[in-house]
């Protein structure tokens, strides 16, 4: 499967990234333009949907990890749309879950984080 990736606004500072395919060493530094142009853009809650996502490395994550380091100051928050049991798998190995709150559909994650903006972001990311 070829690599894509996509962004929409969700309304206000909600925004999300939607990813297809491998997303690895060589794809990786264009979803990393694509995330720091929704939070340039204004987005400090994100949704990266990695529904259609088929395979992520270390990179992948280094670049999820940057966008974290970036909202967190602002009250943002990422989170995951994942249900594939081996993605999901890679966040629970390297405790990446308990940095993202992850989601099995892209409605779950935007509702979360519709919620965390209305509230102002100040309520703390569950651990999992």
């Amino acid at each position: 499967m070829d690599f894509r990736v996509s962004s929409a606004a969700l309304g206000g500072s909600v925004s999300s990234v939607s990813v297809g395919g491998e997303v690895d060493l060589s794809t990786a530094p264009e979803l990393k333009e694509v995330l720091n142009g929704v939070i340039d853009g204004g987005a400090r809650f994100v949704l990266v949907d990695l529904s259609t996502a088929t395979f992520i490395d270390s990179t992948t994550l280094g670049v999820l990890m940057g966008a974290v380091k970036r909202v967190r100051p602002e009250g943002g928050e990422i989170a995951i749309a994942c249900k594939d049991p081996n993605i999901r798998k890679i966040f629970e190995i390297t405790l990446l879950d308990r940095v993202f709150v992850i989601f099995d559909t892209p409605e779950e994650g935007g509702r979360h984080l519709r919620r965390g903006a209305s509230e102002g972001g100040q309520r703390p990311t569950p651990v999992a």
